[in-house]
This record gives C-alpha cells, structure tokens and sequence, in this order.
C-alpha cells in the first residue's frame, strides 16, 4: 500500500461514524473492513463462499454489534408497544421471543425487529441502519411512563450452524435448553450474558448479548473451537438470501407493507380479529382481498447473478425489480428475491431479468430456497 491509499484509508476509517468494540480483533483475524450502516465491519476473512459453506456445516460467528439493542419496561409496555407493531406483544410469555414490525401511520415497514419478554422488561433488537430512527420514533410515539433504554454498552455476537449449540454449551451450558425463539440469562466467567435461539441465516444457532468489555473474550474462546470460524458480512448476506429473509432497506421499506413483503405471519391472530396498529384498515383490506404486489424469489436461469435494481419483465413489459441478489453458494446458482403483481407471483411464473442490458430468464419459485435448520419444540 502507497503512503496516499494509507492515507486514504485512515481519512475514511475517521469518517466512518463508528467501529466496533471488535474492531481491532477483525482486522487482527484478516477481516477485510467495509463501510456498512456507518460502521466498519468485516465483509470477509477467508472468502464468502467458503465462509458460507463452513457456516452450513460446522459454526461461524458473526459480530453483529451495530445493531440496536434496546430495552422497554413500564406497567403497560407490553399494551403500548401493540399500538406500534401488529404482534401479540400481550400474549408473550417470558423467555419467549417474536418477530414484528414497527410500521408507520399507512402500514409502511419502518423496520423489523426481535421482541423477547425478559420477565421484567421487553428487550428488542433493531436494524443498525435505522436504529437512531426507531428509537426517535419509538420514545415519540410510547407512552410517557413507559422507559426506553439503549444497551450502547452491551455487544452482539450470532453463533451460527448445526455445530453452534455444541460450542456454545462448553461456555454457557444452558444454551443446550432453549429451542427455537427461546431466550434465558447465564453468566460466563462471572458476566451476565443474554442468549437467544435465533439468527438470520436459516440455521440453527444463537444470538449472545454481552457487555462490550467481555466480547473479545468471549469470540476468542469461541474461536478456539475446532468447528467455529469468523464470517463476514458477505456470508450473512448470501445465507439469508437462500433462507429467503429479506434485508430492511432493500426487502423492505415504508413503501412496503406486511402483506406485500410477504410477512403476513408477523401479524397475530387477535390483531387480525381486532386491529388498533398503524395502518390496520390498509394491512387488514389487504390480507383480505390480496395485495396489489407481492416480494417473491426468483431462480435465474444461467451463472449471471441478478443483482439489487434490476427491472424485471414479462416479455416486453417492465413489471418489477429486483431487490436482493447474488449467487448462492448452497444453491449453486444465482438466485433473486422481488417484487412483482400479484398475478405474477405464482411459484413457476417465467419472467425475465434485465442485467447490463440483456435479457435473463427466471422463474418465480417459493421460498426458502435452502430449507431452514431451526430447532423447534417437539410438536411445535
């Protein structure tokens, strides 16, 4: 590296809103830093691909520290928060965990979010890109006897892959309890810790929340473990796409409803019978009588990854776009997810994919395009 491209990098390593408390241990590990929700993370260490395979066969760890961990406590939180998300938040008993949404006054997807009852509070989980957006949001919009608290102090690591519960337990054995969207507090080496099981890669695996000061620690402990490597950015993203879980900011977007993003199941049975959340007559007029488009998964015909932007066609008339794509490594193909009508989004609809100006074939197919691996309650 040229004494200007060193220079270049430190004037954007300080332009960078923030850094991981892990910073220094990434780039110690050879992760390569990129710019992502305003901060430096690891994109990669060995190579996506084989970061993406070990992951679906052994156990990859994950620094997900930008996101927002928050904290909700009050006599009504649980009643306040539903008037914000369409989820059964009442119904939640303690140690249990729930995907919704926050939508905004039209249904819009302002984000989405994990909801786990901590017995004494609720602790959510925000996309790091918007967090500074939900918490503005949410302490406008909450009541005033209800307390918001930002876990800054606290990081996020996912252990993720069918070996992540047998290299987790050596540290935190009650890890080996929990089943799927299950959540308990341990301690490690005299630290409280919080552990879910819960990811967004379509595997097994857990999400631990420690303090920051504890987190190097902890991922070289995990490290050490035969079957546990670092994975980047790059391998999350392709994992989530074979498991068909879209990425807020591109999947979804205020633009975009509960319906239309194809996450109906997010909104409960007794919202659906009772509505009283932001934008119920739209959501509900739209679960009844369908929506006018809908996010659906594309396999693509070819080795030509369709990418994030491009126009989807039905012969010659533009009918969509693309909103995440790439190649999956699990697949061994290129595969898409987007957005297209309603009387288009039938699994086996052929489409076409305009990719720098040509013309690439593809088939709307279910999703996911890799089955998930969650471990759930027998009988669940």
């Amino acid at each position: 590296m040229t004494e200007t491209e060193q220079l270049d990098e430190d004037v954007a390593i300080e332009a960078a809103t923030e850094v991981l408390p892990l910073d220094a241990w990434h780039r110690a590990k050879g992760g390569r830093m990129v710019e992502f929700a305003g901060y430096w993370m690891p994109i990669q260490y060995e190579g996506i691909m084989a970061e993406h395979l070990w992951v679906r066969e052994n156990a990859g760890l994950f620094d997900v520290s930008h996101m927002g961990q928050l904290a909700l406590s009050g006599d009504t939180v649980a009643e306040a928060l539903e008037a914000l998300v369409p989820g059964d938040i009442s119904a939640l008993k303690p140690g249990r965990m729930r995907y919704s949404l926050l939508l905004d006054e039209d249904g819009g997807i302002l984000d989405d979010l994990m909801i786990t009852n901590e017995g004494d509070q609720l602790g959510i989980v925000v996309n790091g890109a918007v967090k500074w957006e939900d918490i503005g949001h949410l302490r406008e919009n909450l009541p005033d006897d209800i307390t918001l608290n930002h876990n800054e102090d606290h990081g996020l690591l996912a252990l993720q892959g069918p070996k992540a519960v047998d290299a987790l337990t050596r540290l935190v054995p009650e890890a080996a309890g929990l089943v799927f969207m299950q959540a308990t507090r341990a301690t490690w080496n005299g630290h409280a810790v919080a552990i879910s099981r819960s990811g967004y890669t379509g595997e097994d695996g857990f999400e631990i929340s420690l303090p920051n000061e504890t987190l190097e620690g902890f991922a070289d402990a995990l490290c050490a473990m035969e079957e546990v490597k670092p994975i980047g950015l790059g391998a999350r993203d392709s994992l989530r796409l074979e498991a068909g879980l879209p990425l807020y900011g591109h999947d979804l977007d205020p633009t975009i409803d509960p319906v239309e993003g194809d996450l109906a199941f997010a909104i409960s049975k007794r919202r659906r019978e009772e509505g009283g959340f932001p934008g119920a007559a739209r959501v509900l007029g739209h679960l009844a009588d369908g929506s006018p488009r809908k996010r659906v998964g594309l396999l693509v015909d070819g080795k030509l990854p369709v990418r994030e932007g491009a126009k989807l066609f039905d012969g010659n008339t533009e009918i969509g776009v693309v909103t995440s794509g790439g190649f999956a490594p699990s697949v061994g193909a290129p595969i898409a997810m987007g957005y297209v009508p309603r009387d288009h989004a039938e699994p086996g609809t052929a489409l076409a994919a305009e990719v720098r100006g040509k013309r690439v074939a593809c088939t709307v197919t279910a999703m996911p395009f890799v089955p998930h691996n969650y471990v759930r309650k027998t009988g669940a």
